[in-house]
């Protein structure tokens, strides 16, 4: 018995000492995962835009009317969301506002982009044609960016161009366009 106590307690001892260089298995309780973020350029004129399907009216109805300039401001006009910095183009559906057979040419209106909203570029004015044409400039990028829109008529293209004109009323698309740097 006292072989088997030996025995034991040398095989206990090779055991504790045999093993000093194992070590126990190891747990973890985190994981990774990696996030790809995919983007694309976007630009859009955003519905909330007074622009898409607005109306602007110049009414004449004095004479007071066709001597003194005539101004219509539409803020909010235009709201642009752009992932990159932008123009914004203007132009005529047509060469006349029309009203039946009656034609006046859409030269006879200004457009211009004014202070006020939140879109930063070059604002212009430009003479209403068919040809699309810069209203703002290198707009900055951004959400929401909103901008205001000058409409205008002369006393002198009231007088000499709208004057004399079949009373109705006359109308034009007028269609405006975003378009990335």
């Amino acid at each position: 018995m006292k072989k088997q106590i030996v025995i034991a307690a040398l095989a206990l001892g090779a055991f504790i000492f045999g093993t000093s260089d194992a070590q126990a298995q190891a747990t973890s309780n985190a994981a990774s995962t990696t996030v790809n973020l995919i983007l694309s350029d976007v630009i859009s004129i955003d519905a909330g835009s007074v622009a898409s399907n607005g109306i602007v009216d110049f009414n004449y109805v004095t004479s007071a009317d066709y001597n003194a300039a005539k101004n219509v401001t539409v803020a909010n006009s235009l709201i642009v969301t752009s992932s990159k910095n932008f123009d914004v183009k203007v132009k005529a559906g047509g060469a006349d506002f029309s009203n039946g057979t009656n034609k006046i040419p859409v030269d006879v209106l200004q457009i211009q982009a004014v202070t006020g909203g939140s879109m930063v570029g070059t604002l212009n004015t430009i003479t209403l044609s068919t040809t699309d044409q810069k209203l703002v400039s290198n707009a900055t990028l951004g959400a929401q960016k909103s901008l205001s829109i000058d409409y205008s008529i002369s006393a002198v293209k009231a007088q000499t161009v709208l004057l004399g004109k079949p009373g109705g009323t006359y109308k034009q698309t007028v269609t405006y366009t975003a378009t990335a740097l």
